[in-house]
């Protein structure tokens, strides 16, 4: 028994095995045996004889003269030898629209649904070969048709988000907006629950999503993205969630926003792991990336959920280059790109920002390379990172100017010259104004307790208090 049969059978569990008895069930008996021999013996030449197996299974089609299980069992397979075998996809289409039609009655709602399934599958995972579009087009709009006849809305709207899939896949653009706009449109009728409905939204956003992503639209990224934050009462597969984390977080590190990216990709990696995903191990480089550009001193692969990749084969480059970032080892840094140049500057999003990285760790090499003295050569510290005179100069403006080196650019002598004494007298005078704010701040504190005492008084005088009156008249 092959899969085609197996599925068979499971989807025979709400077939009705009673027994009628009448005066034709004999012969009833031996006309289903011979069809039975036919269709066996026809699968017998598949690999053999395609072109003979496919003969006999169309006879077994013409020789019943209902709609049978049989016959749909044929349709089944010339479907296939048609598409995968003999790499005839038109003539494939027919008979899988004459298969369509014995959904109605001649199967199992659940063993036509697993075909319909089945047959989607290869016809658009590239196993027969190139296919124009256009005939996977007729593919799934004979499918659509049958299942709005057959009122089969859960499986028509499945079937849909698995033709937006393909489009995705072939980056037919024009076509996946059409699909997503009539998903959309689908998806605000019906009586589902509300658990489904947002099930099903989040399918859709995350198809969109990766649309925008690659089309480079981050606008209406991220307006997809922060509508999927706003659904509720949704129940989505983890890898739905994986993909929609994962294109948040490279929406993000388009914006520099090195933070919120690691918390994504962080969110997306787990799912993707939770889902079974190898996507998993693509995100988790994201991940790694992301951490070392907010400069974060804790390691990525110290979490419980990172930690059993950390010596994967594919990601022990990116944990050796973690290590080297966090020791400021430049030059480490710079060998283990190069030496690992497929697995990590292999994908174009990580290489986008590998020149960030670089520069991010060369500032703090230069920070620390500089420390001890008060005068350097521009070209001896070119020469310590490895690169032009022109970058050394450009990373060191950088620094200045934020505050965190002392000094200027000698640009006659080639030359960077730190200025110690006054940035020693610069720490002395921030901590003087700073004991100075604290004193005004205690002489605020007790002048302030003084204005309300006095406050309080010229209060109860204005208030009549007997005690008040007694003095006055006193002095009356």
């Amino acid at each position: 028994m092959d899969d085609d049969d197996a599925d068979y059978m499971q989807g025979s569990d709400d077939e009705d095995y009673g027994f009628d008895y009448s005066d034709g069930d004999d012969d009833n008996d031996a006309g289903a045996a011979d069809v039975e021999n036919m269709y066996y013996r026809a699968k017998s030449k598949k690999e053999d004889d395609p072109e003979e197996a496919l003969k006999e299974f169309r006879a077994i089609v013409d020789q019943e003269q209902e709609m049978g299980d049989w016959g749909f069992k044929a349709l089944k397979q010339c479907t296939k030898l048609l598409f995968l075998v003999l790499h005839r996809p038109e003539e494939a289409l027919k008979t899988y629209s004459q298969l369509l039609k014995y959904t109605k009655s001649a199967v199992t709602r659940n063993y036509s649904e697993k075909t319909i399934n089945g047959i989607l599958d290869y016809v658009g995972g590239g196993k027969g070969g190139p296919v124009e579009v256009d005939i996977l087009e007729k593919f799934y709009n004979v499918t659509k048709d049958a299942l709005i006849e057959a009122k089969n809305e859960r499986l028509s709207v499945k079937t849909n988000l698995k033709l937006a899939k393909l489009w995705l896949d072939k980056k037919e653009y024009g076509r996946l907006s059409k699909l997503i706009r009539d998903l959309h449109n689908a998806s605000q009728g019906g009586e589902d629950d509300q658990s489904q409905r947002g099930t099903q939204l989040l399918e859709i956003y995350a198809l969109e999503i990766q649309m925008y992503n690659e089309t480079r639209n981050f606008k209406k990224l991220k307006e997809i993205y922060n509508a999927t934050n706003a659904v509720r009462s949704a129940i989505p597969h983890p890898r739905i969630m994986g993909v929609i984390k994962e294109c948040g977080g490279k929406m993000w590190m388009g914006e520099r926003q090195w933070s919120k990216a690691y918390s994504d990709f962080f969110d997306s990696f787990r799912n993707y792991d939770e889902a079974g995903s190898l996507q998993r191990i693509q995100v988790l480089k994201y991940l790694v990336l992301a951490n070392m550009l907010t400069g974060a001193e804790v390691n990525p692969f110290d979490s419980q959920e990172t930690k059993p990749y950390k010596n994967d084969p594919e990601i022990k480059a990116m944990t050796d280059l973690v290590d080297a970032y966090q020791r400021r080892e430049v030059h480490a840094a710079e060998k283990i790109l190069k030496d690992n140049a497929a697995t990590i500057m292999g994908d174009s999003f990580i290489k986008q920002y590998i020149g960030e990285l670089l520069r991010s760790l060369r500032t703090q090499y230069l920070i620390d390379l500089i420390k001890p003295y008060t005068r350097l050569e521009l070209v001896f510290l070119a020469k310590q990172l490895n690169v032009d005179v022109e970058e050394v100069e450009e990373l060191l403006i950088g620094l200045i100017l934020e505050g965190k080196v002392d000094g200027r650019i000698d640009q006659v002598g080639m030359r960077l010259e730190l200025d110690k004494k006054q940035s020693l007298e610069k720490k002395r005078y921030a901590a003087l104004q700073k004991w100075t704010e604290t004193l005004e701040s205690v002489h605020g504190a007790v002048m302030g307790k003084t204005a309300a005492r006095q406050n309080e008084g010229a209060q109860m005088m204005m208030s009549g208090d007997p005690f008040s009156m007694r003095e006055e008249r006193q002095w009356m």
